[in-house]
């Protein structure tokens, strides 16, 4: 595949400088100074302000030493003054690092002491709260006064389309979060691309809704402000609630729009008016399991792609379909090169599943001070004979579709071990999804009690289906084996979403919250028998409550934790339940009627004499 490179230094390129982002942001201020830029809940700024402002700051930063692969922190929320702070450091030549105020103290100290920034850009409230006073910060709002010396001019700063755009941190396999060195070629790519595919013009509406250091947050910004768009930020309790969003996005006509794949799905199934202004819904962040239905008035279009690559590697636009396989996730986007490849690093044939890499210009630099991580995943690329052309691994599988499209499949790493099998949790929760009444899905392995791994499934379903434990089961027993079957499905009106848009597993409920699909209604012990049978089973399962109709297997049980409800019963009772007995008779009232039954057997086959006995040391 032949590669053109954005801002590839040819004997042209070399007479003038390439065009970067704060140059066309700047360029559409000269064109069109009136024109709406940026829309907040409390302020709007226009093209004129924000040149004039970040301009200003960027004099300042200059005087500070910042500079080309100098990187400079930005700790403000989502706001115009996050972006006014973001620019004003690439046209002083620098580097932006943005980092989510509202992530813990422990992952901000972590990010700033290892990204090392000149210094960090924030808010006055924010540097109080949550900076660190070694870190060397600026709070904008009590420097107004100061910056309005500075020039309105922009700073005459020269670079490389190789130099720093921005520097952004993401969860690390560690445990520690790494910072990802992206460049303004990469940058550039990113914003070509877009504009070319979504016919992005001055008239634009779009939104700026992802937290600040999630990738998505530069997509959202950059290919909008360089086309002279209007960019508009939702309050915090619009952007995550999908009913209200739509309506936001209805009255504010809102035309382009990002979305992560969670809620974008929930807002597939609203009523959308059919004069709508939007005329694409982006999403991207997590799998896309369902299509949209017939009738929306706009595009949706499913992206996907690491931060890695400076965000968007592969996108397509999904249309209504009726098919069982998950949507793809298009193809890859301009000068950007896809490859499956399997563990010798040889292509794969078309449709048979490989590890999924990425080429072109898109890719980052590496890692911020991993040397090591960045050899390991970025790797010289196998299927073409060019010094330095790299590709980068990115731990998932994937499959190349005839027509050139590519289906995800799930992570690499993302397998578990239960009960000596291997299980990939992608394919449970993508069959699981193909269910009429499931609206989303994850599914997890929990080890509430070391030793006891299990699988959990979370759903939640659409409005007015009806489902039972035993249909989802059901359902399941036609695709998965036994093994792969989850042990409890817990409903929930939604999953919980981080920062990112992805589904957060840590937020996900344990099993104690009374939350799990039961097929019968819930009925508590009626004797000893059945109080001591649910004591053993509540506890060997970790749940706060079981009902007597409860079956044991569809509660979490197997036969490895049958044996130790046979240990128990047999140290309570003092007789023997055998496995079978827990097999025909699994739930609780069923294993309490064999209890009973077998003491009475016990107590009839006692001669005279030892029921004497026993009565003698009952008293």
């Amino acid at each position: 595949m032949t590669m053109q490179t954005i801002g590839e230094e040819t004997a042209e390129s070399k007479r003038s400088e390439p065009t970067r982002v704060h140059q066309l942001v700047s360029a559409q201020a000269g064109t069109n100074p009136a024109a709406v830029a940026l829309v907040s809940c409390s302020s709007t700024l226009t093209y004129k302000q924000l040149e004039e402002d970040s301009n200003r700051l960027a004099h300042h930063l200059c005087g500070l030493g910042v500079g080309a692969d100098v990187v400079v922190g930005v700790c403000i929320e989502r706001s115009p003054l996050m972006v006014v702070a973001a620019l004003s450091i690439l046209k002083a030549g620098g580097a932006y690092l943005p980092i989510d105020p509202t992530y813990p103290q422990d992952r901000i100290n972590f990010i700033v002491s290892d990204a090392r920034p000149r210094l960090v850009l924030s808010h006055s409230a924010i540097v109080r709260r949550l900076l660190d006073e070694r870190i060397q910060s600026m709070a904008l709002d009590l420097e107004l006064e100061d910056l309005a010396l500075q020039p309105a001019t922009m700073p005459d700063q020269h670079g490389q389309m190789n130099d720093l755009a921005y520097v952004i941190y993401t969860s690390g396999s560690t445990g520690q979060p790494k910072g990802v060195e992206i460049t303004h070629k990469g940058l550039m790519n990113l914003i070509a691309w877009h504009h070319s595919a979504f016919q992005v013009t001055s008239s634009d509406r779009a939104t700026q809704m992802a937290s600040p250091g999630f990738d998505a947050a530069v997509w959202e910004v950059w290919p909008y402000l360089t086309a002279g768009a209007s960019l508009y930020f939702p309050g915090e309790s619009v952007r995550s609630q999908s009913d209200l969003l739509r309506n936001w996005l209805v009255e504010k006509l809102i035309t382009i729009s990002f979305v992560p794949t969670p809620l974008a799905e929930r807002m597939l199934d609203l009523d959308w008016p059919t004069n709508a202004a939007l005329r694409f819904m982006l999403t991207g962040a997590d799998t896309l399991y369902h299509y949209p239905p017939a009738g929306l008035p706009f595009h949706l279009v499913n992206n996907y792609g690491p931060t890695e690559s400076t965000v968007v590697a592969t996108s397509g636009t999904v249309a209504s379909s009726a098919s069982s396989e998950l949507p793809s996730i298009g193809r890859p986007i301009t000068n950007t090169e896809i490859y499956i490849l399997d563990g010798q690093m040889r292509q794969v044939p078309t449709g048979s599943s490989g590890d999924l890499y990425i080429g072109g210009p898109g890719l980052a630099r590496g890692y911020r001070n991993r040397p090591e991580l960045t050899a390991e995943r970025f790797v010289s690329n196998p299927c073409r004979d060019a010094p330095g052309d790299r590709l980068y691994k990115t731990g998932d599988l994937a499959r190349m579709l005839p027509d050139g499209q590519i289906a995800f499949i799930g992570r690499s790493d993302d397998q578990v071990k239960i009960r000596g099998f291997r299980v990939e949790l992608t394919e449970i929760t993508n069959t699981l999804s193909r269910h009429p009444a499931i609206r989303e899905t994850v599914v997890i392995a929990r080890e509430d009690k070391p030793g006891q791994k299990r699988l959990v499934a979370y759903v939640v379903l659409r409005l007015g289906v009806a489902v039972t434990n035993a249909g989802l089961r059901d359902f399941l027993g036609q695709y998965l084996p036994d093994y792969m079957m989850p042990a409890a499905f817990v409903t929930m009106d939604s999953l919980p979403l981080g920062a990112s848009g992805k589904v957060d597993r840590s937020e996900l409920p344990s099993l104690t919250d009374g939350n799990i699909l039961r097929d019968e209604t819930f009925i508590s012990p009626r004797n000893p028998t059945e109080e001591q049978i649910v004591a053993i089973i509540a506890e060997l399962l970790a749940l706060e409550r079981v009902g007597v109709n409860d079956n044991f297997f569809l509660l979490g049980g197997n036969s490895l934790l049958a044996t130790q409800v046979i240990a128990r019963v047999r140290e309570s009772f003092d007789i023997e339940v055998t496995l079978l007995n827990v097999f025909d008779n699994p739930t609780v009232a069923g294993i309490a009627a064999v209890v009973e039954q077998l003491v009475i057997e016990r107590v009839e086959a006692l001669s005279d004499e030892e029921a004497g006995r026993l009565v003698t040391e009952e008293k």
